[in-house]
Formats: C-alpha cells, structure tokens, sequence
C-alpha cells in the first residue's frame, strides 16, 4: 500500500478516492467528510507513518533479540524451536 493511501486513510478514515501516479494533485474524491487534506497534512502524515514504521521494526528486533537471549539461556536455538514444532 502506497503512503499516500496510508496517509488519507490515516488523516480521513471514511474517505473514498482515486489518483494516479502517487500524486497529489491528481486525487479524486469520491467520498469525504469534511475538508480535503492539504498536501502539508498528507506530507506530515506520511513523515509520521514512515516513524511509526520504523519504531515498529526496531521493537520487533528488539523482542526478537530478548527471545534469542531467552533461549540461548536455557541452551536452545531458533532452530530447536523449529523441531520441537514451535517456531
């Protein structure tokens, strides 16, 4: 899903539209409740998913990593998990 899309639907949760080629000039709206995003909304909103996204991978590198350690301390593998049928 294209950040643009991931922006509207971020800013305009019930909005319907349609663009072409990622830009902004070109979005149609076929549905929207109140005023149109500004391209300074939309371009602050997907600043902000872009950070949300990499916050996500870090804390999932991170949980990653504990449970690597977690198993290392009692002798496992990711590889044992996997033959015991639970990773």
């Amino acid at each position: 899903m294209s950040y643009l899309v991931k922006a509207i639907q971020k800013l305009r949760p019930t909005a319907q539209f349609s663009f072409t080629e990622e830009d902004y000039s070109t979005i149609k709206w076929d549905k929207l409740e109140g005023d149109a995003p500004t391209q300074a909304q939309i371009d602050d909103a997907i600043k902000a998913i872009k950070e949300e996204e990499a916050a996500a991978e870090i804390e999932a590198a991170t949980r990653k990593a504990a449970a690597e350690a977690k198993l290392a301390a009692l002798g496992l593998t990711a590889d044992d998990l996997k033959a015991l049928g639970l990773g």
